[in-house]
């Protein structure tokens, strides 16, 4: 499968001490909502550093850049994006285009 082109959101999330657990039961919340609710959005993984707990990185595939504008305007997601800002110290969302892939 040529995955080249294909647009993937990321997130790198520094939580703030002792608030991982809190973190991963509203991220987990919020991806189930957007993978089976909005239409475009096709899976989402939560990665946690070994080495440092507080830290983790979101990505999963999108069908387009207008589905992610959908998705962004929903009151869901500014809900969720408060929650994060009280639970992380930073917060860096991207959103990124495959240009190259093995296997």
């Amino acid at each position: 499968m040529d995955d080249i082109g294909q647009i993937y959101l990321s997130g790198s999330w520094q939580v703030k001490k002792g608030s991982e657990a809190a973190f991963i039961k509203a991220w987990q919340q919020f991806a189930n909502w957007t993978v089976e609710k909005q239409a475009g959005a096709r899976k989402a993984v939560l990665l946690q550093d070994r080495e440092h707990a507080d830290r983790f990185l979101s990505f999963g595939p999108w069908e387009s850049e207008a589905r992610i504008a959908e998705w962004r305007s929903q009151p869901e997601f500014a809900a969720f994006v408060q929650t994060a800002r009280e639970l992380c110290e930073e917060i860096q969302p991207r959103t990124m285009v495959v240009v190259a892939s093995a296997g």
